[in-house]
């Protein structure tokens, strides 16, 4: 049995071709680790879930599990002083670090973080094989076995090859027509967008930086969302344009290009009406905002202008025309050389940043017996966008993981840009 890579999938094999384009959740877990013990766990319950020796098929677009036995290596980082810029070099190590897929290969690499009464559990893996829901799933379910060595709650088969295109013919026509009315805006703001400059198109290298939203940050956020009749993720995408903005400053100078625009990561399971705990893969689609964000702007103006775009996209479900988009976009590229591909989405798809933004509290009830303490995220840039937020909710508070080009971004950038976040969220006490 195999099953057929979506164009989501076809598309991030083909960026791999560019550079590394992997993801890393990493979960801190009470107690001190057992090694042994976890080295086993992982080994045991990937090939009982089916999730070994991964083969990929280009030519064909088709992907197998061949299952069986495999024995699960588990890095463990030299330590320094400060287990969190430990966590975050190890983190910005895994990004940068290819996997090899040919012939049959792991998608998966572990590794762990000893800390003072607890320790990190990372989980880096090739990212076209699954998306964060997936991952949340599979690792809720190794931290069960590794804790307890009963059965986990999600012992029931997995769905290796989940099969979404009947759900999404049913509306395909509608999908169509609705995305090529729509298209003409989208050219139009994207031709008016302000491109980041690439020092080095061919430099796919990425830094790391990672930095927690407190209670009291959270829930300010959370409150203003609904005072301001937004939702997060517009108020998110507000703060990330904000604070961005001050990187592309010579915008206002164009005639042309003097918008700024930024993607957001959309979970389409809800919509392909899937079994999420059983269906193992990787279901995404995807959209972007457009606005001038004038020195100054009310950070509730701009927010509440995100949200009349969004929805407008949410109402007309654009974000199901990723496909189209991306078959595109790969169709296209089949035609450049080499470093023409590198930058061609920073020429025709010229993005600032991106969100993927995820509430893990729906997904992972916290129990004593898991001894999950936290959790964290970090996501490729891939060949799109030079910067990218992972917004992971935990318990009450946030954790944000910034992945970012170093080509666009200096170390120094970023932290303005983080600075800039949370200047902008402390404001929001002071908003009506």
């Amino acid at each position: 049995m195999h099953g057929r890579l979506n164009s989501f999938q076809k598309t991030m094999v083909q960026w791999y071709d560019l550079h590394p384009y992997n993801a890393v959740h990493v979960v801190r877990l009470s107690g001190a680790v057992n090694e042994e013990r976890l080295r086993h766990a992982l080994s045991a319950r990937l090939a009982q879930l089916g999730l070994t020796h991964l083969e990929f098929d280009r030519e064909a677009g088709t992907y197998r599990y061949h299952g069986g036995p495999w024995d699960c290596p588990v890095k463990s980082p030299a330590l320094s002083a400060d287990p969190v810029a430990t966590l975050k070099a190890e983190i910005e190590r895994q990004l940068n670090t290819a996997f090899i897929p040919e012939g049959r290969f792991s998608p998966f690499r572990f590794f762990v973080l000893p800390a003072t009464d607890c320790f990190y559990l990372g989980l880096a893996y090739f990212h076209p094989v699954a998306d964060a829901e997936s991952i949340v799933w599979l690792l809720r379910d190794l931290v069960r076995a590794y804790r307890s060595g009963a059965e986990p709650e999600t012992s029931k088969a997995l769905n290796l090859y989940p099969d979404h295109r009947a759900h999404l013919l049913s509306r395909w026509l509608g999908v169509v027509a609705a995305k090529l009315s729509a298209l003409p805006a989208q050219t139009r703001n994207l031709r008016q967008s302000h491109r980041p400059r690439y020092h080095a198109p061919q430099d796919g290298s990425i830094g790391f930086e990672l930095f927690s939203l407190p209670p009291e940050h959270l829930h300010r956020l959370l409150a203003h969302a609904k005072s301001w009749e937004v939702t997060v993720n517009d108020l998110l995408l507000a703060l990330l344009m904000k604070s961005v903005s001050p990187m592309s400053v010579s915008r206002a100078k164009s005639a042309k290009r003097n918008q700024l625009s930024v993607g957001c990561i959309v979970n389409l399971r809800r919509e392909l009406s899937m079994d999420s705990a059983r269906a193992f893969g990787l279901f995404l689609g995807s959209f972007t905002v457009t606005h001038p964000v004038p020195e100054g702007f009310p950070l509730r103006e701009l927010a509440g202008d995100i949200r009349r775009q969004t929805l407008a996209i949410k109402q007309r479900q654009l974000y199901l025309a990723t496909p189209m988009e991306l078959a595109l976009g790969r169709f296209v590229l089949r035609f450049f050389s080499p470093e023409r591909r590198r930058t061609f989405y920073q020429k025709n798809y010229p993005l600032w940043g991106g969100l993927t933004n995820m509430n893990l509290n729906v997904l992972w009830e916290q129990s004593e017996a898991d001894g999950a303490l936290d959790y964290f995220r970090g996501v490729s840039t891939g060949p799109v966008t030079p910067l990218v937020f992972s917004v992971t909710t935990f318990g009450g508070h946030a954790n944000v993981g910034l992945s970012f080009r170093r080509t666009v971004f200096s170390p120094e950038d970023i932290q303005g840009v983080y600075r800039s976040f949370l200047e902008h969220l402390d404001q929001l006490s002071e908003a009506a």
